[in-house]
């Protein structure tokens, strides 16, 4: 990518790539590059680094998995082109599924990311047979598969738009999304939600299901919210302190 990794923001510019590079291909939507940049901001507001709340909501998300009875990973053309192999790691020590599902569906983008993950290591991808409806979501957004999103009792949404995880939320699934924003409605809405990068946070919801993946008491997603609000916070005021 002609990106030197002597710079100080390497792995941040060569996400910025893999997106472009992504929308040429036709497996990221144009406006995928807005959302992208959107995160990158409050990333850098996290000093780009797994912060504690993040870690403790990856554990509970882990948790989570090793109670799963069918538990799927949602994925869309940002989070194939900047963590499919992770996902694909993820779900091979969880037994998850792997359903490509989209905001901005089209039949031929399916096609591709589900050939891109294919080639990657994914077996078994969901997402081109689109029999079942997502309830209370017009348009092509609510297709999904029977056996995949629709049947899931547990469905990691990473970068989900709001209304989807509320839907999700409303069919009686257990939601865990990652979100670098923990003001959206996203973060808000979902059971467990890491205020992390993906390319961080998959990894590390697959490191904790190994280590066993257990939690000494029940999760509060509103606190682990805050939590990452008062870093944030903190890291302003101690930023500007002279």
């Amino acid at each position: 990518m002609g990106i030197p990794k002597s710079h100080p923001r390497y792995q941040s510019l060569v996400m910025r790539e893999k997106i472009a590079e992504g929308v040429r291909k036709g497996l990221v939507h144009e406006t995928g590059m807005i959302a992208h940049g959107r995160g990158e901001a409050f990333d850098y507001l996290l000093g780009e680094k797994t912060i504690p709340p993040a870690d403790g909501a990856a554990l509970a998300a882990a948790a989570c998995f090793k109670t799963a009875k069918n538990a799927v990973i949602s994925v869309n053309g940002n989070v194939a082109v900047l963590a499919a192999r992770e996902c694909i790691e993820l779900a091979d020590v969880a037994n998850a599924k792997i359903e490509v599902n989209l905001f901005h569906r089209t039949e031929g983008r399916v096609e591709r990311l589900v050939e891109f993950l294919e080639k990657t290591g994914g077996k078994n991808i969901l997402g081109i047979k689109a029999d079942a409806r997502i309830p209370g979501l017009e348009h092509d957004r609510g297709k999904c598969c029977e056996e995949g999103i629709y049947s899931a009792d547990v469905v990691l949404v990473p970068l989900e738009d709001g209304d989807r995880c509320e839907a999700l939320k409303k069919m009686g699934k257990k939601v865990i999304t990652v979100d670098l924003n923990p003001l959206s409605r996203t973060a808000r809405t979902a059971d467990i939600t890491i205020v992390d990068n993906v390319i961080r946070a998959i990894p590390n919801i697959k490191r904790h299901f190994c280590e066993g993946g257990k939690r000494d008491k029940e999760w509060d997603n509103k606190k682990c919210l805050q939590d990452c609000i008062d870093y944030i916070s903190g890291r302003f005021a101690s930023f500007y302190q002279f």
